[in-house]
Formats: C-alpha cells, sequence, structure tokens
C-alpha cells in the first residue's frame, strides 16, 4: 500500500506496516470539547483509517479559551460539523462517521457495537460519561477516559495509569464511587493530573442543561489531555508500551486507615 505524501514523516517514524495497522484501525471518540476535538484530529493527523465522532453541542463564546474548534466566526456552529470538515480537510480519504448527538443510553448503547479498535472517552458530563465507560468495559472494547483537566496548571503532571490510580482528581473521586456501584474499579486507562486542584477554581451555573458547575481551565491543559489520550490509543494499536503511573503514595488516616493523598 502506498501512502500519501502527507504521511512520510509518520511513516519514517512509525514504517510502513505500523502506518497500515493504523490505516486498518476504528476509532470511536465521544465528545468533541476541549479534551476530544484535540484527541480526535492528532488521530487523524497520525493516520487512523476511521473514525466515529459524537457531540451534540454547538461552540459557545465561553469555549474559546480552551477549545480547537472556538473561534470568534464559529459561534453557534455545531462542533460536529466543524470537526468533520477540519478531519476531512487534513485526510480526505477519511472513513469518517459524524453524530450530531449528546450520548444517551440506548444510543450509546448502539452505537458501542460497532467492535471499535480503540474507545476515546472525552466526555465531561457525569451521567453519560459513567454510561459509556460502563458499557465500554463490559464490551470488551479498549478504552482511556479523560480525566478533568480543570483546576490545573503544569502540564508535566499529567500521567496515564490504570482507572484506580488516579488521584488528586475531583472527576475521578465522583466517577469512583458511582462506577463502583457498577462492578467497575478498574480495568481501563486514564489520563489524569497528579496536580492539586486549584482552590476556588469551581462556580456553580444554572443555565446550561447538562451541567451544574464550571471549572476554571487554561488554554493549553484540555490539549494536552488529548495529545495524551490519543498517544495512548496509537501506542496501544501499535503494541508499544505505554509508561503508566504508580498507585498514589499513602498516608494514615486518623483511625490508622491508609488513604490517598487526595
Amino acid at each position: 500500500m502506498t501512502h500519501p505524501q502527507w504521511q512520510e514523516r509518520t511513516e519514517l517514524l512509525l514504517k510502513k506496516e505500523n502506518l497500515e495497522k493504523l490505516f486498518r484501525a476504528h476509532v470511536f471518540v465521544a465528545g468533541l470539547g476541549g479534551v476530544g476535538a484535540y484527541a480526535a484530529e492528532m488521530l487523524c493527523r497520525a493516520g487512523i483509517g476511521s473514525l466515529t465522532i459524537a457531540d451534540g453541542d454547538q461552540v459557545n463564546p465561553s469555549n474559546r479559551n480552551r477549545q480547537l474548534l472556538a473561534l470568534s466566526t464559529t459561534e453557534g456552529e455545531r462542533k460536529t460539523r466543524l470537526m468533520k470538515a477540519r478531519l476531512l480537510d487534513i485526510n480526505p480519504g477519511l472513513n469518517l462517521r459524524a453524530l450530531d448527538i449528546f450520548l444517551r443510553d440506548e444510543r450509546t448503547d448502539e452505537i458501542l457495537n460497532t467492535p471499535f479498535d480503540y474507545v476515546v472517552d472525552a466526555i465531561d458530563t457525569l451521567s453519560p460519561k459513567i454510561f459509556l465507560i460502563n458499557r465500554t468495559v463490559k464490551n470488551g472494547l479498549p478504552l482511556v477516559s479523560s480525566m478533568g483537566a480543570g483546576g490545573k496548571l503544569d502540564p508535566l503532571q499529567v500521567k496515564v495509569s490504570d482507572f484506580a490510580n488516579t488521584y488528586h482528581c475531583n472527576l475521578a473521586k465522583l466517577l469512583r464511587k458511582r462506577l463502583r456501584k457498577l462492578g467497575i474499579e478498574n480495568g481501563f486507562k486514564a489520563v489524569f493530573s497528579s496536580e492539586k486542584c486549584m482552590e476556588d477554581t469551581i462556580s456553580y451555573v444554572e443555565d446550561e442543561p447538562n451541567k451544574k458547575t464550571t471549572v476554571g481551565t487554561i488554554s493549553y491543559m484540555p490539549a494536552v489531555f488529548g495529545c495524551v489520550c490519543a498517544s495512548v490509543v496509537i501506542r496501544e494499536l501499535l503494541g508499544m508500551p505505554v509508561e503508566m503511573a504508580a498507585p498514589p503514595r499513602l498516608r494514615k488516616g486518623s483511625r490508622g486507615n491508609r488513604l490517598p493523598l487526595g
């Protein structure tokens, strides 16, 4: 198989046989916000042959500080439509399925009937994120899930670990409580930051139907999370090692119990 000229440098790095593995792969990216849009673009640029993307939102003014698709000229535009056009402009030969939907239980089940080679969870609302993780894990599909990029500033503290070994992440803490009730405590990769969340960075919102809180976020952190998610997918598909963060150092609780640091 002859690869397009724009993939020459990727082929030089990965070699032809690995580029062909990526061409044959089908990856699902759920969520096209600060994390997911970067993940989808990096997968496309790396040569993934088939992508399914899903998001039911439009670009809002508050997205512009951190989201790839958010410009002054794209406010009010559908994220999925923008992402579709961008990905096909990068790789016109991409096999792309773009779903302009908010993921709900039945629809998620229907989508996951496709035998994806990898799933990227970049959803930022709790209930659909939990459902996607639960169904993906129980369907036996490889999964990398983005934890919270908000309230963090140091990109060098972004790590990959088994979900059970995440710490200093409020989103992971909430997920852990709910997933445990579904019988899931580990078994999928998570991208998280070990940096402690900065104080006074959370505000409560009333005008957004899918969110109760907003967390302050700097421009580069969601992009870093998205790029790391994409790197996990690429390396795993090629059988390359992904360095996993160690479990958190423990401290003694007030009753002698061993507790994680956050």
